[in-house]
């Protein structure tokens, strides 16, 4: 015994839908195409308010940079004879001979200073005009 279906043919409504659809999602797409592609325009004092923004974290970069060359110099340079002094705003102060707790806290500061400086870095890398 065989069986036979016929396919109905696709209702001329049905069709009309679907075409409708895939020209939505037609220019659905387009639309984000053109959209990304066009830059969103912003005026001449904001462009340079952050182009001041990209100099300060360019001139941070460039004073940390400096002080961990001269903490390096510091760190390298060390006979034993250092003094480690901190002063505040009442000048009181703390000051130390001891080599141990002076390597501490420049190799604390030293890692301090380096994380701080790949945090700028990727900053200037991700920052836009």
């Amino acid at each position: 015994m065989e069986t036979k279906t016929k396919k109905a043919p696709l209702n001329k409504e049905v069709q009309k839908k679907l075409t409708q659809e895939a020209m939505e999602k037609q220019r659905t797409s387009e639309a984000k195409a053109s959209g990304m592609s066009q830059e969103k325009e912003i005026s001449f004092d904001e462009r340079i308010q952050k182009f001041e923004r990209l100099k300060g974290l360019a001139t941070q970069r460039e004073r940390l940079t400096q002080t961990l060359t001269e903490l390096t110099k510091f760190n390298y340079n060390q006979d034993g004879s250092s003094s480690f002094l901190i002063r505040d705003a009442h000048h009181l102060e703390f000051k130390t001979t001891n080599s141990n707790l002076i390597k501490l806290v420049t190799s604390h500061l030293q890692s301090t200073l380096e994380k701080r400086k790949v945090e700028i870095e990727q900053q200037i890398v991700q920052f836009e005009l």
